[in-house]
Order: structure tokens, then C-alpha cells, then sequence
């Protein structure tokens, strides 16, 4: 199983939890999780005006081996306005690094970290914490 946990945070809210969202899948092949503003898509959706976060940005998706992977989706626009990065808990200290845009990473099978997904041009971020139970 994978659940993930977002929390919308802009500069007046720094160090709050504004709007605490959860999800979960069972770790089954195609499982899919979606993260962004369109609420018909994704199961955890941010503000409509969030317009640095795409209508779909990150996808979380199920391998055949029950491992699962998280993508930044390329939108319509070649230069994002908005940068994602993430931090695995344990083997990776805590260190947010940068996942490319259109990139993707393989998330550890009992492992758990966070995403975060910066406005470029403001105070705000979107932070996705992850936990794949084994």
C-alpha cells in the first residue's frame, strides 16, 4: 500500500499544515495516484489558483512488481513554474533533491519521504509525504 498525506503551505502559513489531505492504494500493478488542481484526476488537489502546481502534476504509479514509482509530468509549457523536489527518509538523510521535470524516481519498498512542489515565483509550496508500506 502507498498513502500520502499533502498539505498546501503559503508564506503567511509557513511552518502550518494548511489543508491536510490523505490518499491511499494498494501496491496492486497499475495502481495509480495523482497529485495536482484537476479534482476530476487527481485524489489529492490543490487550490484552483494554484496555478504553479499543473492540473496534473505528479503521478504515482504501481510497477508489476508492486514497486512504486512517482513522475513530474510535463505539462504545456517548457519551462515550469514550479520546481519539484524530494527526500527519501533514511538512506538519503532527509536531503531534498531535485527531481527533473519530467522525471522520475523509484520510491524504496517499506521506505517513506516527501515531495515538494515550490512556486518559482512566491511563497508557496505543496508537500507530499509518502510512506509504502510493505
Amino acid at each position: 500500500m502507498l498513502e500520502l498525506t499533502m498539505a498546501s503551505v503559503s508564506g503567511t502559513d509557513a511552518g502550518a499544515t494548511a489543508g491536510m489531505q490523505m490518499a491511499d492504494a494498494p501496491s496492486e500493478p497499475g495502481a495509480v495516484l495523482r497529485v495536482g488542481r484537476d479534482r476530476g484526476a487527481c485524489r489529492l488537489a490543490t487550490p484552483d489558483d494554484w496555478l504553479f502546481v499543473s492540473r496534473v502534476h505528479l503521478e504515482f504509479l504501481c510497477g508489476p512488481e508492486g514497486t512504486w514509482q512517482v513522475t513530474w509530468l510535463r505539462g504545456t509549457h517548457d519551462d515550469p513554474s514550479s520546481e519539484v523536489r524530494f527526500s527519501l527518509v533514511g538512506g538519503g538523510g532527509g536531503v531534498l533533491q531535485p527531481l527533473p521535470y519530467g522525471g522520475t524516481a523509484k520510491l524504496p519498498v517499506g521506505g517513506s519521504g516527501e515531495l515538494v512542489i515550490h512556486d518559482r515565483t512566491g511563497p508557496r509550496s505543496v508537500n507530499v509525504g509518502f510512506y509504502h508500506e510493505v
